[in-house]
């Protein structure tokens, strides 16, 4: 029926269609409707959109990063920016108010609070992943805990990976989407490198 036809069928089949295209405004007027659409729907996201979700809701030939170039050159000055995340974009506040935005209300301080044992763990895992307690227990000499591996798997920054090459196949762990929005990074590539030595010489 109608709901199979919907899914099957992309967008320009239908009476109520959504357009993407714009083909009755004006070229600068089409192309500010495509900078507001893209602004929409980042900052009705709580993460990352990505390019291909961008580029649903402007015409086809319209390039999204085009889009972005203008709407970051419109957020000069403003306290907060539109920024290339993990594998999209989304909109979040420039470090220097983050002093502001903590005297206003302790926003997320409980979710970002780590301790030193869980902040390293978590790095561990983010350097050597895919990882299992047993190679974990290798870097630190000694047992990690299932309640700290269940508290970064709570706050959303580790998942389950494959099953380790070992007897008995025990889970590994490897990082998640939101560790990389949470560390501001665009992809693992971007962690910094380990210091093997000291800079001084």
């Amino acid at each position: 029926m109608n709901v199979a036809t919907k899914k099957r069928k992309p967008a320009g089949d239908g009476e109520a269609v959504f357009d993407r295209e714009l083909g009755d405004l004006p070229p600068e007027l089409r192309w500010r409707e495509w900078m507001g659409r893209i602004e929409a729907v980042l900052f009705a996201s709580a993460s990352p959109v990505g390019r291909d979700d961008l580029a649903r809701v402007v015409g086809q030939g319209a390039s999204v990063e085009m889009l972005i170039e203008d709407i970051q050159a419109e957020l000069t000055g403003r306290p907060y920016e539109l920024a290339h995340v993990a594998a999209g974009w989304m909109f979040r506040t420039r470090s220097q108010f983050a002093d502001a935005i903590k005297a206003a209300a302790d926003l997320g301080d409980q979710a970002l609070a780590f301790t030193e044992m869980e902040m390293g763990v978590l790095c561990a895992i983010a350097y050597h992943q895919p990882i299992d307690r047993a190679g974990l227990k290798d870097i630190f000499g000694k047992e990690v805990s299932r309640d700290l591996l269940a508290r970064l798997r709570f706050k959303d920054l580790i998942a389950s990976g494959p099953r380790a090459p070992r007897s008995g196949a025990p889970h590994t762990f490897v990082t998640t989407e939101t560790f990389l929005v949470t560390f501001d990074l665009q992809s693992l590539r971007d962690l910094p490198e380990l210091e093997l030595q000291s800079d001084g010489g």
